[in-house]
């Protein structure tokens, strides 16, 4: 299983337009959308490329692909104008073939949210965790910061944070390879 994560475009059209060519050269299963993505929203600057329409153009090519979960910037206008369902405060994948060490046997569950409602309390998120079995994964946008590492708060648990396409907050922008049983982060240009 071969997943693409971003979060966080922003309505950033030119480095969502890099998100769609990283889509194009890595052929996910999937494209995992974690929120937040036309509106820059009013703790943040306006980004320089903010093109919104662009950006739905865009997203709305690969609606086939995408299962997303709404930010906290995303609002009913958004979904009439996205063509796939982008209004959920999480969603929940199974990996079958991952081996899993806390259970001695295989498959994962992965936790998709955006950080807001639910989270692992790393950088701003939240801290509210869902009741999740040995061995998953939350994986979570909302902080515009990367995060790959086992929760200090609930062990046990993955924390996977691919960080920002359009406003990173840690200088990069960036989106998530979820492969084999392992995420990575991959900076875009």
């Amino acid at each position: 299983m071969k997943l693409l994560i971003a979060s966080d475009i922003h309505g950033a059209a030119d480095w969502c337009e890099r998100l769609m060519a990283a889509v194009d050269a890595e052929k996910p299963e999937r494209v995992l959308l974690l929120g937040d993505l036309l509106y820059h929203g009013p703790r943040n600057d306006l980004p320089p490329d903010y093109a919104p329409k662009r950006v739905i153009e865009m997203l709305n090519g690969i609606k086939d692909q995408v299962i997303c979960v709404r930010g906290n910037c995303e609002a009913e206008v958004d979904q009439m104008v996205l063509d796939f369902p982008c209004m959920a405060d999480y969603s929940v994948l199974w990996d079958p073939d991952c081996a899993n060490p806390a259970t001695g046997g295989r498959g994962r569950e992965l936790f998709l949210t955006h950080g807001h409602v639910w989270g692992p309390g790393i950088h701003n998120s939240v801290d509210k965790m869902p009741q999740l079995p040995a061995g998953a994964a939350m994986v979570y946008g909302h902080t515009h910061k990367k995060v790959n590492q086992e929760s200090a708060t609930h062990p046990g648990i993955w924390c996977f944070n691919p960080g920002s396409v359009g406003i990173p907050k840690d200088g990069t922008h960036s989106y998530g390879l979820y492969e084999d049983g392992t995420f990575r982060h991959v900076e875009l240009g």
